[in-house]
C-alpha cells in the first residue's frame, strides 16, 4: 500500500467532503476520488458510504482511519528522529576523561553541551592517558578529555585549560600554614606522593621533571594509581603531592592547596577525538566546546 493513499485517505476521513479533502491535499477532487477507489479496490473493501448529501466512514473505514493514523504518526516521529541524529541532535556520545577532570571545568561544558542536546544520550567513565588513547583507536569512545594530551596525527585536538600545579599538603602538616611561600626546591626531603602508578610516562613523570627543574629528586616517592588515591593519602598524612590548581577548587577534608615559588610548568586538560570519526554528535562537541573556551579547535 503506497505511503500517500494512506494520507489522502485520512484526509477524506477526516473531512469527510471529497472536496475539502482536495483542498487540504492541493490536488484536483476527480484524482484524488479515483485514488480511494483504488484503495477500496486494493483491499477489497467499502472504506466509505457514499451518498448525495454526505459520505459516512464503514466500520471498516473507522478502523482503517484509526491504524492509518497510527501508522503515519509513527513514522513522521521516525523520521523525525533519524534526522535528529543525523544532525547530532538525539544519539549516543560517548567521552572518556582523566580523574582529576571532574574537579576543572568539565562539569560545566558537559552541562553546557546537555543544555545544547538535551537528547543526545551520554556515556560518560574514567580512564587514564593509556586507556583513553587505547579506547579512542579501537573506537570503544567519542571523545577523549586527556592530562595533558594524546599525542598522535590521527587526532582531532581542542586545549580546554591551561592551568598552574600548586602543592596538596596534608592540613596539619607544618608546611601547610607555614607563613612565608614554600619554595619547590626546600621539598627535596618530602615524601612525595605520585600518581598514576603505571602506565609510565605519565603525570607521574612530569610531576618529576618539574622536581628536577628545582635541582632535585624527592628522596621518598609514594605512587597511587589514580588521583582519587593519592588526594587521599595525603589527607592521611602520607606525603604532599603537586596537582592541578583546578582541583582546589574542591574541598577536601585532611587537605590543604597551596601555591609554591620555583619551576611550575603547569598542566592542561585537551579534548581529542579520532580525525576520521565526523559523527554529528563528536563535531557539535567540539562545536561547544570552541565556543566555552572562545577558541577555535585544531
Amino acid at each position: 500500500m503506497e505511503l500517500r493513499r494512506l494520507k489522502y485517505f485520512v484526509a477524506v476521513a477526516e473531512e469527510l467532503h471529497f472536496g475539502r479533502a482536495a483542498a487540504r491535499l492541493d490536488m484536483a477532487q476527480p484524482p484524488l476520488s479515483r485514488q480511494i477507489a483504488a484503495l477500496e479496490k486494493d483491499l477489497g473493501v467499502q472504506l466509505f458510504d457514499r451518498s448525495r448529501s454526505q459520505i459516512r466512514l464503514t466500520q471498516a473505514g473507522e478502523v482503517m482511519l484509526e491504524r492509518a493514523r497510527d501508522m503515519l504518526e509513527r513514522l513522521d516521529s521516525t523520521w523525525r528522529e533519524v534526522r535528529l541524529i543525523g544532525q547530532g541532535g538525539a544519539g549516543r556520545l560517548r567521552i572518556a576523561f582523566v580523574g582529576s577532570a571532574t574537579h576543572g571545568p568539565m562539569p560545566t561544558l558537559i552541562k553546557s553541551y546537555r543544555m545544547h542536546y538535551p537528547d543526545v544520550d551520554l556515556s560518560l567513565a574514567a580512564m587514564n592517558n593509556a586507556e583513553l588513547e587505547r579506547a579512542l583507536i579501537q573506537q570503544d569512545i567519542d571523545i577523549a578529555i586527556a592530562r595533558p594530551r594524546l599525542e598522535g596525527d590521527d587526532f582531532r585536538s581542542a586545549l580546554l585549560i591551561e592551568e598552574p600545579l600548586v602543592l596538596a599538603l596534608p592540613d596539619n602538616a607544618p608546611l601547610a600554614h607555614q607563613m612565608p611561600p614554600i619554595r619547590l626546591r626546600d621539598l627535596a626531603g618530602e615524601t612525595f606522593v605520585l600518581f598514576p602508578r603505571r602506565p609510565r610516562p605519565s603525570f607521574a613523570d612530569h610531576v618529576l621533571k618539574t622536581c628536577e627543574g628545582e635541582g632535585f629528586t624527592p628522596r621518598d616517592q609514594v605512587f597511587a594509581q589514580d588521583y582519587q588515591t593519592a588526594i587521599s593519602l595525603v589527607s592521611v598524612g602520607v606525603g604532599l603531592s603537586l596537582v592541578p590548581q583546578s582541583v582546589a577548587q574542591v574541598k577536601r577534608p585532611g587537605v590543604f592547596f597551596r601555591p609554591y615559588e620555583g619551576h611550575n610548568p603547569g598542566t592542561s586538560l585537551t579534548i581529542q577525538a579520532r580525525r576520521d570519526n565526523r559523527k554529528p554528535q563528536v563535531m557539535n562537541f567540539f562545536e561547544v566546546v570552541r565556543r566555552f573556551t572562545r577558541a577555535p579547535a585544531g
